[in-house]
């Protein structure tokens, strides 16, 4: 019978040898993909159950004009986050740009002049260096009077909390943790590890305000940051929790008093939740991709585990292993060279189904030191949570994959970025 394996050869585009090692791979990793497969089933039930105790109906896709008043699908979008992710409120809005935007909302949002943001993992991504002021920028946090300060991460990249716990000082107000690596060769942050550096905090300071940038990890576990003590924790629409059809937006979930000072930055005080048009084109997506989510966070990770055997077997670094325990979507992947990088990326976009045309090429990008070479030729533009490829110019040539709307696309996707890279 045909399948997957037979249709690769059929192409012609693959050598034999490739073909066998896949081959391999898809069988070696067996028992990973049934263990995702195994979160995937209980995260859908979860969410199902989530959408059935809202009572979510046809006419909350219905969007709003104006200021939104009144927008009863929107409110009702909220209050469904707010249960899947176990918390108290939730601001989930197409004005929310991009995931770096919701964490920028949420730090404005409860940050006050004379308080202190503490990293507890690191540095934190690219594009947020410039939102804290680490590198200078017209409105940064650091223009308001907000110091910071970062802990080390252990020589295993694991979080240092008797580091973080030497660094808490009277003025420190919020304690961030980046659950996912980012552009770093660190491994990203299970929600147990999470839970376990916010109780020993919590301990010693109970009034700091816990945040999880939870980009990338949404649905890859059974519980999110937010259900073990999490106090806010944000995220980006058109990445796992989006499923592939929110086409813009963010989410922003926590504790009802911090959602509420949150809503005054997000809009302007007074105003809060009340204002917010959703447009005209309605909010079914938002719902649907929701719902959604867990399925195509699972074809993701199958995608990425199978990623990691093959390019393993032909001799490549990458983090995390095929075969060890996942806490986002992230395949990084250590290439040799530049030539290398740039092939690979050009590669997946060759296997997209949207502009399979374009070649991406390194060029500047608003937030980041280096230039950036981005591969997504995705449905909606920039979509994490469909297939894309992208690296910082910079060596290591490191490289991050991540998403997949189907793990066909990825398994043949990989393969071409291994053909055009000269891998093999």
């Amino acid at each position: 019978m045909p399948n997957l394996w037979s249709y690769l050869v059929e192409t012609g585009e693959f050598n034999s040898e490739l073909i066998t090692l896949a081959e391999q791979a898809w069988a070696e990793i067996a028992p990973q993909v049934q263990a995702v497969e195994a979160v995937r089933a209980y995260n859908q039930l979860r969410v199902l159950d989530a959408f059935r105790a809202e009572g979510i109906a046809a006419h909350h896709f219905t969007g709003s004009t104006g200021y939104g008043y009144g927008d009863i699908g929107r409110d009702a979008l909220e209050s469904l986050y707010a249960r899947v992710f176990g918390a108290e409120a939730a601001i989930v809005r197409p004005q929310l740009a991009s995931g770096t935007h919701a964490i920028a909302t949420a730090l404005f949002g409860v940050l006050r002049p004379g308080d202190e943001l503490l990293y507890a993992t690191g540095a934190p991504y690219d594009t947020l260096l410039k939102t804290i002021g680490v590198v200078p920028a017209p409105g940064s946090l650091r223009e308001f009077g907000i110091t910071y300060a970062q802990a080390p991460l252990r020589p295993d990249g694991r979080i240092d909390v008797a580091a973080v716990l030497e660094l808490i000082r009277p003025q420190t107000k919020v304690i961030a943790f980046q659950r996912s690596r980012g552009y770093t060769w660190r491994p990203s942050y299970s929600v147990a590890e999470l839970a376990d550096a916010i109780t020993a905090i919590k301990s010693q300071a109970p009034e700091v305000i816990i945040f999880v940038d939870n980009c990338y990890g949404e649905f890859v576990e059974t519980k999110e940051p937010s259900q073990v003590g999490a106090d806010l924790v944000a995220g980006s629409l058109i990445k796992n929790p989006g499923g592939t059809l929110a086409p813009f937006g963010g989410y922003i979930v926590g504790s009802a008093n911090l959602i509420e000072q949150v809503y005054s930055r997000l809009t302007a005080p007074g105003l809060g939740a009340d204002v917010g048009p959703t447009g005209e084109t309605g909010l079914r997506l938002f719902f649907q991709g929701l719902y959604l989510a867990p399925h195509f966070t699972c074809e993701a990770l199958v995608g990425a585990i199978f990623a990691a055997q093959l390019l393993q077997k032909l001799g490549l670094e990458v983090s995390p292993s095929g075969h060890e325990p996942r806490a986002d979507i992230i395949q990084a992947i250590r290439l040799r060279s530049r030539e290398e990088l740039i092939g690979f990326c050009q590669g997946i976009q060759l296997s997209s189904p949207i502009d399979s045309r374009v070649m991406p090429v390194p060029a500047p990008m608003a937030g980041y030191a280096d230039e950036v070479i981005m591969s997504a030729g995705a449905f909606v533009q920039g979509a994490s949570s469909e297939l894309s490829a992208d690296a910082p110019l910079r060596e290591p040539f490191n490289l991050f994959l991540q998403g997949g709307s189907t793990r066909e696309q990825v398994i043949y996707a990989v393969l071409t970025a291994i053909m055009r890279s000269r891998i093999i």
